[in-house]
């Protein structure tokens, strides 16, 4: 017996590689434009403002393993490879030279958009949700603690479609590193354990359809395969 008038939602939560623990995820925080050449490729001057910040919902991660059921609303679904941050602890206004202090762990995840929907709305000044925070579009690989893997600030980031390379950089690209992004979010909202931050994407973003499979990776960090499944209503 509980005190809700409606069944809880489910709590979401990642496998810990190495663990039969796992890490319960509160909130998802991304990073916009974090690669001067993705920058570009979208047609912003990186030099021109700091970083900006959007959320996606918790329950919007897709589980290793899992297809990725292709979204509807959307005729243009795009693929964007990402280095993701766990944190085991929060904070606010957090100094730059402590904030990896706060990280529990790491892995490679996907910021799946649906970028008609964001261009559309972008032009218009509206937000992005429908375009980044739509069911299942945050595929995460397992979490590597940083007691395993380290903090990763350099090595290859890549993602391929049907065994084609179509992104590849190096997290010594990132505009701004892990320890800033986590600084300059922390005094912005007060961070808690739990949290994820994806950090942002290289250039070679483009589209994907059903049927279409995944790879992606950051070199000592971790793997992700996925099969992008049918629209509603394919057979």
């Amino acid at each position: 017996m509980n005190d809700f008038v409606i069944d809880a939602p489910a709590s979401v939560s990642l496998p810990i590689v190495g663990s039969n623990a796992r890490f319960p995820v509160r909130r998802i925080y991304c990073v916009g434009r974090n690669y001067a050449d993705h920058a570009v490729e979208m047609g912003i001057d990186p030099r021109s403002e700091p970083p900006f910040f959007f959320l996606k919902p918790a329950d919007a991660v897709l589980q290793p393993g899992e297809s990725f059921p292709y979204p509807p609303g959307s005729q243009n679904v795009h693929h964007e490879v990402e280095l993701v941050v766990a944190l085991g602890q929060g904070g606010k206004d957090i100094p730059f030279a402590a904030a990896l202090d706060h990280v529990f762990g790491y892995t490679v995840g996907l910021d799946m958009t649906r970028r008609d929907l964001q261009l559309a709305a972008r032009a218009k000044g509206r937000p992005w949700d429908v375009g980044k925070a739509f069911d299942h579009s945050a595929p995460l690989a397992a979490l590597v603690p940083a007691a395993i893997c380290g903090h990763p600030n350099q090595g290859r980031i890549w993602l391929d479609v049907n065994g084609a390379r179509r992104q590849s950089a190096d997290l010594r690209d990132l505009i701004w590193p892990v320890a800033e992004v986590i600084g300059l979010l922390s005094q912005l909202f007060e961070l808690r354990p739990g949290d994820i931050i994806m950090t942002g994407t290289p250039a070679g973003v483009g589209p994907v359809v059903p049927g279409d499979s995944v790879e992606a990776g950051i070199d000592g960090v971790a793997t992700l395969s996925l099969v992008i499944g049918g629209r509603d209503g394919d057979h």
